[in-house]
């Protein structure tokens, strides 16, 4: 696992990174090295938080978002991707509700408010996939996960952005990078 801090526009996000945004880059090779990083980042989600996860089809989004979930209840806890329910909700027992959106198939950013978001944001933590179908009802303080395919480092490898939007998760990816070291 590579990793740095820096401050870039990614790719895969349509909001430009501003000199307020903390974001770190890992590249990544498989999913056990994913599940690792989503066991790395679990400790510091905390109930109000909003995980957008960016990235193309096949890139990875479900297999972190398993992870993450994993770490916050149980290795064995079954995790479906919310493809065609739209949203998933996990109880564990230490933490906050994890929500699970899948806004792949949503047509309207209005329909986010049918899914119980409202809701999820008072309370959980709200994991979303192809966030973009939000439009502007994307929270502005959120944790951005960029993921992108990485041949040039070998044929399963990701390139991972985390990029921290408002000072709360600025500090915990800062937290989270010296506990690394």
């Amino acid at each position: 696992m590579t990793e740095n801090t820096h401050i870039f526009a990614a790719s895969s996000c349509p909001h430009a990174v501003t000199a307020q945004d903390v974001a770190i880059t890992i590249c990544l090779n498989g999913e056990a090295e994913t599940a690792a990083l989503a066991a790395r980042l679990a400790p510091y989600m905390r109930g109000g938080d909003v995980l957008a996860l960016w990235g193309t089809l096949g890139a990875g989004k479900s297999a972190l978002s398993r992870g993450l979930i994993r770490a916050l209840t149980s290795a064995d806890e079954e995790v479906p991707s919310p493809t065609f329910t739209l949203v998933q909700i996990y109880e564990p027992d230490a933490a906050a509700p994890v929500w699970h959106f899948d806004l792949y198939r949503i047509e309207d950013p209005d329909e986010i408010w049918e899914l119980g978001f409202e809701d999820a944001l008072h309370m959980a933590t709200s994991l979303i996939e192809w966030p973009a179908r939000m439009g502007s009802y994307l929270p502005k303080q959120r944790l951005d996960v960029v993921i992108e395919f990485a041949p040039e480092i070998a044929e399963t490898a990701r390139r991972i952005t985390l990029v921290a939007r408002g000072s709360a998760w600025a500090q915990r990816l800062q937290k989270m990078e010296l506990a690394s070291e």
